[in-house]
């Protein structure tokens, strides 16, 4: 089995090994027509072809023979610190319990080390108990969740980060003052990419548990509007949200 960079050739394949391991890990939880459209919208030819040619997005497929059995989708994102976001990794249901999902993150951690990230995360919702144990598994440490929205029903989605250079934990929640003077916290481990920088999730309470809204990592403003559809737009340097996973205006 090989580990390589993912190319236009490897579409057909990469949807299939999507559809099927998001079957097996969520077709408990998500109906299949959410699946479908999930698969159809993120990996369609245009959207992986953008990605691919993306020099700041990681992209790599295990193949066995001519076959995909797996991949792992990858960004790096400039925050406070550069930090590589895990989008997807998938192993074929056929393929899973073979070390393929190892190699695939090993090879993938080397690689964003290559790029300078400090922080490597990944996100799986609590309903797939084999993802989370994953992670955790790898030297993930948990360390938050958010609510998304997926077919219009709630659900907990989990956050691991993994510093692979120093092993230790860092200062994930950043105390700053509003212009009116009020202390919020920023959550540097918890944001959505934007057009132009990401957007960090903002609190009043440093245990994170009244949400303020959001700073643009643009423009460090605390201007951002969101409208009922989740569209988050920066109203001082006009930084957009990027759709991204169970987005519910992606999907």
């Amino acid at each position: 089995m090989d580990i390589r960079e993912a190319t236009a050739t490897d579409i057909e394949g990469i949807r299939t090994v999507a559809h099927r391991s998001l079957a097996a890990s969520y077709g408990h939880a998500l109906e299949e027509d959410i699946i479908a459209q999930a698969v159809e919208r993120w990996y369609d030819e245009e959207t992986l072809a953008d990605d691919l040619d993306d020099p700041d997005t990681e992209f790599l497929v295990a193949v066995d023979g001519d076959r995909v059995v797996g991949f792992v989708q990858s960004y790096v994102v400039d925050r406070r610190d550069t930090v590589g976001e895990i989008d997807w990794l998938h192993v074929d249901p056929e393929s899973r319990g073979s070390g393929i999902g190892d190699r695939l993150l090993e090879e993938l951690e080397q690689r964003l080390l290559e790029h300078g990230v400090s922080r490597i995360e990944g996100r799986v919702l609590e309903a797939n108990e084999a993802g989370s144990d994953f992670y955790q598994t790898e030297d993930f440490e948990q360390v938050g969740q958010r609510t998304v929205e997926i077919g219009g029903e709630p659900f907990v989605e989990n956050l691991f980060s993994k510093f692979p250079e120093t092993g230790g934990r860092q200062v994930l929640t950043e105390a700053t003052t509003l212009p009116d003077g009020r202390q919020v916290y920023v959550a540097l481990d918890e944001s959505v990419r934007g057009s132009t920088g990401p957007f960090y999730a903002v609190y009043l309470d440093r245990d994170r548990a009244e949400r303020y809204g959001y700073l643009c990592g643009n423009c460090d403003s605390f201007a951002v509007s969101m409208d009922t559809m989740g569209r988050v737009v920066c109203n001082d340097c006009e930084n957009r949200r990027k759709p991204t996973r169970w987005d519910a205006s992606y999907l």
